[in-house]
């Protein structure tokens, strides 16, 4: 699965964890049906290609599509409004990702979403007029055919329906240009680290990434710490350092599962993992500002005093335990979530995946202050419950021109 405990135990001892607050948001998934979804199923980005994103012009069509009193083909194309192709007419449906979820967003939020009213509409009805049933379908066959079995809805006969999820953190450890972190001979590779996406983070980019990191950087930069290894001992499984890891990790299993002999009430790992998602996503989603992240803050805070009084994780520690290992999960999500929420507080502009309400164009984009926040934000963990450190490294451009971005 992925998550980030990998990384998060590598914070915990030391190595610094870089640009928490820029959060990818994905605008092309389908929208959430119900309470007990885990994670909304994301749709291939290439569908914006050719799709041509809508919501109604009319309030009470929006409603009456909620309703299920009107289809999406009652609508006529005058009372439609494509709102990417309106307030971007140079990109159009192709504006980044962080754009075209706002949009969307805002649109719902403003009344007009559809469906259970955080939906928009990809329809491709021009483009099977355009280019023919065969052509939509070799391009994306597959996308259509996961989503008629999602939805139980032919996207050839009546759009599809969208709404933006969280997708993908820029942030990570911190490596050099070797991809080693703050910790000597401990290297992170691909997605774990912060390296390459800034502020934003575009298609391919784990692809790219991995591929960059592994075949490229790694094979050129391993050996330059191995150089210096060569008169160093064997570790073995005595060491102190050992018998250190092997106590920290008991000692937390034990803490977990002992919970549920005192608690008076209890509540599963998936219960405090939905109500922590709810907070992150309400108050430190796509759009945030200093009241909704220190509202943020304080509800993180009071649910993980909840978590660790009344988690009940069923089982033993010495036998297959699923729950016990959620519950390892969750502990390190809900400090991610604490310094995902002070680094957005840090920063006080709105630059690619953080967007603060407080700081944005008359148009609505994101508005940069880059006098004072030109940097990466470095954070160095203090230990559990204490507010961490955080270093800045200058970000120095010689060959790029640092303008706004303005669709």
């Amino acid at each position: 699965n992925s998550n980030c405990s990998a990384a998060w135990i590598c914070h915990r001892q030391g190595a610094v964890f870089a640009n928490p607050c820029y959060v990818q948001i994905h605008p092309t998934c389908i929208p959430v049906h119900g309470d007990y979804q885990s994670k909304l199923t994301l749709m291939s980005e290439s569908l914006r290609n050719d799709g041509r994103i809508w919501v109604p012009k009319k309030k009470e069509d929006a409603e009456a599509l909620r309703n299920h009193t009107k289809k999406p083909t009652d609508i006529p194309e005058e009372e439609r409004d494509y709102y990417l192709e309106r307030r971007y007419p140079a990109f159009g449906n192709l504006v980044p990702r962080d754009v075209a979820s706002r949009a969307a967003k805002e649109r719902c939020d403003a009344g007009y979403g559809v469906g259970t009213g955080r939906a928009v509409f990809l329809d491709f009805a021009d483009a099977i007029q355009r280019l023919g049933r065969e052509a939509v379908e070799a391009r994306y066959g597959n996308l259509f055919q996961m989503y008629q079995k999602i939805t139980d809805q032919n996207p050839y006969e009546t759009p599809m329906m969208i709404y933006p999820a969280v997708h993908y953190t820029m942030g990570g450890l911190w490596v050099d240009y070797e991809l080693q972190t703050t910790l000597p001979g401990l290297f992170a590779a691909g997605e774990a680290n912060f390296s390459d996406h800034g502020a934003n983070r575009l298609g391919a980019s784990a692809l790219m990434q991995g591929l960059a990191d592994g075949y490229f950087v790694l094979p050129y930069t391993l050996q330059n710490y191995l150089a210096n290894q060569i008169y160093v001992g064997k570790i073995t499984p005595d060491s102190p350092a050992f018998d250190a890891a092997e106590s920290r990790v008991r000692s937390r299993i034990q803490r977990l599962l002992d919970i549920k002999n005192t608690a008076i009430e209890k509540h599963t790992v998936d219960h405090f993992h939905k109500a922590l998602g709810h907070i992150m996503w309400e108050y430190c989603g796509m759009a945030r500002n200093t009241e909704s992240l220190n509202k943020a803050k304080e509800l993180v805070a009071e649910l993980e005093k909840h978590f660790w009084k009344e988690l009940d994780v069923p089982g033993k520690e010495n036998e297959m335990n699923p729950e016990l290992e959620k519950a390892c999960r969750l502990e390190d999500y809900f400090e991610l979530a604490q310094l995902i929420i002070a680094d957005a507080l840090h920063r006080e502009e709105s630059c690619g995946g953080h967007f603060r309400t407080e700081h944005q164009t008359k148009d609505g984009e994101t508005l940069r202050d880059d006098e004072h926040f030109m940097y990466v934000a470095a954070w160095e963990y203090q230990g559990h419950g204490i507010d961490e450190t955080m270093e800045k490294e200058p970000l120095n451009y010689e060959h790029i021109k640092i303008a706004n971005r303005n669709y």
